[in-house]
């Protein structure tokens, strides 16, 4: 995992360099009240660092599908109509590029660290058009530039159809946990690496 791989290498940097170089200010927020903590901080200090490089963490993907019509008239006399089933996927991502420490706590004498995640958005909407099936009809559907028209109707309503869907709070609520899921994981990692197996990570959204 890309991740995972990050976060090893930035814990081989805090568990050595940063111990006689480092002089960034997750030092001095830092209160020396035993190895333990100190080491704990050092650790998530460097889990954020490495989650921040990843930007966008992918945490839930849905597959779905629109089916909408559009219709066009010329003069009130010449119609025309088009059916569009599309599929498409829609992505949800948790925003990690600002994430630092403050959005983090930890809890040394109940060994937990709680971290504090933004919400989840939603990102493109990848139609998947190969696999799309249009039904054409009426006098202007003749009309190349016609089909073209309604086809471009069509892809608008399907967007919006799949941004609907998306936003189902079954869907949301099943992308919010399968974040947190995926960020107590992430953190989990460095500190077993640690040594620190007994130190619980919790994850909650704004």
């Amino acid at each position: 995992m890309k991740v995972a791989a990050l976060i090893v290498s930035h814990l081989a940097v805090a568990g050595g360099v940063y111990a006689l170089t480092d002089t960034r200010p997750v030092d001095t927020e830092v209160k020396n009240e035993g190895y333990f903590q100190v080491d704990t901080t050092r650790v998530l200090a460097a889990t954020i660092e490495s989650l921040r490089d990843e930007n966008r963490l992918l945490v839930f993907s849905y597959k779905g599908a629109a089916n909408v019509r559009a219709e066009r008239t010329v003069w009130w006399l010449f119609g025309g109509r088009q059916e569009l089933s599309v599929p498409a996927v829609v992505n949800y991502y948790v925003n990690l590029s600002d994430l630092t420490l403050a959005d983090v706590a930890f809890n040394e004498k109940a060994k937990i660290v709680t971290v504090r995640l933004p919400k989840v958005t939603l990102g493109e909407i990848a139609f998947q058009p190969e696999s799309a099936t249009t039904t054409n009809g009426g006098i202007l559907t003749y009309d190349e530039d016609q089909i073209e028209a309604l086809r471009k109707l069509n892809y608008r309503a399907a967007r919006k159809a799949m941004v609907a869907q998306a936003q189902q709070p079954g869907l949301l609520n099943a992308a919010r946990r399968q974040a947190k899921t995926n960020v107590v994981s992430l953190f989990e990692i460095p500190l077993r690496i640690a040594g620190q197996p007994d130190v619980r990570v919790v994850a909650t959204l704004d």
